[in-house]
């Protein structure tokens, strides 16, 4: 490799290594391009193995003349692609729209982290609520982490940078006087079956709009939820397995869920075979007339029958809420409801619904003072028994 890169130790620090590539000539001169490699002789050259593949297959960026659009562009490309398609459009979406605009102008290696605690605090201004900022950190972070890797930094700039701390959304959740009045109401919507599994188990949105019978199992009374629904720009539609071991889980059904869904199926089965066709395991439990539920007519859905039947004001994510904070609050182990939401860990659980917390401490406090009197008074009983 001596002729097209070689290796250098950088003084006695047999830690620190030189990496230098040959560049194509300008105006007849030699060019290189140098930079310094932590670690062993074997890290060093595997950069090196790098920096040549990058020459050979035309992805090589000098960092010292690298726009961070020009960047962005290839990180597009290489690195966001691969991921699942929801996650790329998402990232494309805030690198197009938000940094390229703002921050595209800078020399990748002169990006400063002041440079991007001014860019976090103009959108802050801008009216951009502190979650969304510290998405489009996590997108900056993840890149210029990704740009070190490649040896077109030295250091991330962004890890001297801190977001602003995300300020909890409100959650407006029913109580269980609320959730019955809504569901008696909403018994003649399209919907009815859809918006009443979701308040009794958690489901996701997503997972709702992808479950198919075949998940549904009404002699066992349980739901297997294995994958999710998502519509990407241009209207395709994708399924997708959940991201972590949690996310593929089963959900107990009550006996009056299991009451619904065998009638529903039924009521599904009489309307195909007027259309001349039958129900497929494999078909989808919410669909119409077999096409998929958009995300977004589900969510105007479930808002105008919150108007119409008078219902206190929550989102549809938020049934998921209810269903959460209503088994909690009637002594439900946390362990439970963490299964049954599929979140990766109870922390998320217990901190997600620290706002139940206030009555449950309120509940241990005064079944651990029952418990105390009932063995006080029965010790207060026998000592006067025995005075007797």
């Amino acid at each position: 490799m001596r002729g097209r890169g070689h290796i250098s130790q950088r003084g006695k620090d047999k830690s620190r290594w030189t990496v230098v590539i040959e560049l194509e000539k300008v105006n007849g001169k030699r060019t290189q391009q140098s930079l310094t490699v932590r670690g062993t002789i074997g890290d060093a050259k595997k950069k090196l193995s790098e920096l040549l593949h990058q020459q050979d297959t035309g992805t090589f960026m000098r960092p010292t003349k690298t726009t961070l659009t020009e960047f962005l562009d290839r990180w597009l490309k290489d690195y966001a692609s691969n991921l699942s398609p929801r996650t790329s459009e998402g990232y494309e979406h805030i690198v197009i729209r938000y940094v390229i605009p703002k921050l595209g102008h800078h020399i990748l290696a002169q990006l400063k982290p002041e440079h991007l605690q001014q860019f976090y605090t103009a959108e802050l201004n801008a009216g951009l609520s502190a979650q969304t900022v510290r998405h489009h950190h996590m997108v900056i972070h993840k890149s210029l982490g990704n740009a070190v890797e490649w040896g077109l930094l030295s250091r991330n700039p962004a890890d001297a940078v801190r977001p602003p701390k995300a300020q909890r959304t409100e959650m407006r959740v029913w109580n269980e006087q609320e959730l019955r009045t809504f569901l008696e109401a909403a018994q003649d919507s399209q919907y009815y079956q859809l918006f009443s599994l979701n308040l009794f188990t958690g489901m996701r949105r997503s997972e709702l709009l992808a479950l198919k019978w075949s998940d549904v199992d009404l002699i066992y009374a349980q739901i297997s939820v294995s994958r999710s629904l998502h519509v990407l720009k241009g209207g395709n539609v994708i399924f997708r397995s959940p991201k972590t071991a949690a996310g593929r889980r089963t959900i107990a059904l009550s006996p009056s869920v299991v009451l619904m869904l065998a009638e529903y199926r039924e009521d599904r089965e009489h309307e195909t075979r007027l259309l001349g066709q039958i129900i497929s395991e494999d078909d989808l439990v919410f669909s119409n007339l077999g096409k998929n539920l958009l995300p977004n007519t589900v969510t105007h859905a479930w808002q105008k029958l919150i108007k119409r039947t008078g219902s206190k004001a929550i989102r549809f994510h938020d049934a998921r809420h209810t269903h959460a904070s209503l088994m909690l609050k009637a002594g439900i182990h946390p362990k439970v409801v963490q299964e049954r939401l599929g979140h990766s860990s109870i922390a998320i659980t217990l901190d997600t619904y620290s706002h139940v917390a206030p009555g449950l401490q309120m509940a241990a406090a005064q079944r651990f003072d029952d418990l105390v009197q009932v063995k006080h008074n029965e010790k207060a009983t026998e000592n006067s028994v025995s005075k007797w």
